[in-house]
């Protein structure tokens, strides 16, 4: 039998499809089919891999619908839910859309039965694709290797449990544009070589590189940044499964990181780390300490704090972003408020163009007093020393612990170490969500205030990288809210 090939075995079809996540193929048949009258429990579906040679006999065209057949109907919301759930690996999918469709036409209104058995089952299809595509956007992890000729190479191990690969190679593409990549899985490979994807064959675990000269780097890294005060054990197991940590370097670190949290955590406080007081429990009980706070020198500067703003659905059920930035400037300083100024003008105009509303964020600043100089009237503006930002790194903290965000969104070098407690470099952690330890994710972008310095091609590409990080957040965001 070819690979498209449709059998008619007496008043039963055969549909064999060749690819298990072609969703467009299995749209045109299932089309054609309605328009012929015919009902689901006259259609057997074949994925790659059924047993198509028990219908091997017989007449082997699918039926023609006739001249004046009605179009069929298929609302927004069936379709979407479908191309998901057809990249499930279980194997009835295919007959429970059809089903769907074949309903649909009798009632359009049918995909608005939350309580409809079949509806629900494709809810659950796709949400759990969804979460698969999650976690290979989480949990794939890059090996350098080097080909004869010396060029560098990025091989990655993945096991995905539904038929995710195509569906995410864009995600793969715009994030690492730059490098040449593969990423090896048991159904199948794809390779980026700069310029366009290609597939491959399957693959075996052997076939991927086991560690690089990188790797004991990022585990100190990783260890660096993992604050025992946050620790969550139960919701971290549930964003990151035992199962994926073979595949990622740092995970060998956790089991011992974990057993040593209680005694880290005592350690910091009887090392200062933590002598704050006690944590503030309301976003109005910090805006009232950081007015108080004279910690640093800047806070003894001729200057007001500036507190974070955003909306109030904050806590339990809120599953919004965080937006961090460096410092209050002058503006910001006058006007009690973060991001008034010529940066946050920018930022608002690159936040629409990514489809991000600013009033949906909670917007706020790694420091939370303007640093400056005095030289005459003006107050020039200076970046904040690094003890300076791990001060008011517990002010910050402490908000993101009341807003307790799904994703937050580190702009510039001070945000970041404000958010991981090191100093990292924007250009290398940018692009790739990095996992807290409380479930969220960070992302690390540059501060719009850079773009503001640059003119002519640089700043035309630094707004390129900038724009492409905000669209990443914007689809992260959504994959969080579905």
């Amino acid at each position: 039998m070819t690979a498209l090939q449709h059998v008619k075995l007496g008043t039963y079809y055969v549909v064999n499809l060749p690819e298990p996540d072609d969703f467009d193929l299995w749209r045109e048949r299932a089309r054609a089919l309605v328009q012929c009258d015919v009902p689901p429990d006259r259609i057997a579906w074949v994925a790659p891999g059924g047993n198509a040679d028990l219908f091997s006999h017989g007449e082997r065209r699918m039926p023609v619908p006739p001249a004046d057949a009605s179009e069929v109907r298929a609302n927004k919301r069936f379709v979407s839910l479908s191309k998901n759930g057809i990249l499930h690996s279980d194997p009835e999918r295919f007959a429970l859309l059809y089903r769907l469709l074949w309903r649909l036409q009798a009632n359009g209104r049918l995909m608005e039965d939350k309580a409809d058995p079949e509806i629900r089952r494709l809810e659950e299809l796709d949400k759990n694709v969804r979460r698969d595509s999650h976690k290979m956007h989480a949990f794939v992890r890059f090996r350098l290797v080097e080909d004869e000729e010396g060029a560098e190479h990025y091989v990655a191990w993945f096991e995905p449990e539904h038929h995710i690969l195509r569906a995410n190679a864009g995600f793969f593409v715009r994030r690492f544009a730059n490098m040449r990549w593969s990423i090896l899985t048991p159904a199948g490979s794809l390779h980026w070589d700069g310029e366009r994807v290609t597939e491959g064959p399957p693959a075996q675990r052997g076939d991927a590189p086991g560690g690089d000269p990188m790797e004991d780097l990022w585990r100190s890294y990783y260890a660096s940044i993992f604050n025992p005060a946050r620790l969550k054990i139960g919701a971290m197991l549930k964003e990151m499964p035992r199962k994926y940590w073979k595949n990622m370097p740092e995970a060998a670190l956790i089991p011992e990181l974990i057993a040593g949290a209680q005694k880290r955590e005592s350690t910091m406080v009887d090392a200062g780390s933590l002598d704050m007081g006690e944590r503030p429990e309301t976003l109005e009980a910090i805006d009232k300490a950081i007015h108080a706070c004279r910690q640093c020198p800047i806070g003894n500067l001729d200057n007001h704090a500036v507190m974070g703003e955003g909306p109030q659905d904050y806590g339990k059920g809120f599953s919004g972003l965080m937006i961090v930035g460096e410092q209050p400037g002058d503006q910001e300083d006058q006007a009690g408020r973060p991001f008034v100024g010529p940066a946050g003008q920018l930022l608002d105009r690159h936040l629409e163009r990514a489809g991000i509303e600013r009033r949906a964020a909670y917007v706020t600043n790694a420091v939370k007093h303007f640093k400056f100089v005095q030289r005459g009237k003006r107050r020039l503006h200076q970046s904040p020393a690094a003890k300076e930002i791990d001060t008011c790194r517990w002010w910050v903290e402490s908000e993101r612990q009341i807003v307790q965000p799904s994703l937050v969104l580190a702009m510039g070098a001070s945000a970041a170490r404000a958010m991981l407690g090191k100093t990292v470099s924007i250009s290398k952690a940018r692009g790739t969500p990095i996992p807290l330890a409380d479930g969220s994710e960070l992302w690390v972008t540059a501060h719009p205030s850079y773009l503001l310095r640059l003119d002519g091609a640089a700043q035309e590409e630094q707004a390129r990288l900038f724009d492409a990080d905000l669209a990443a957040v914007k689809e992260r965001l959504t994959e969080l809210a579905g």
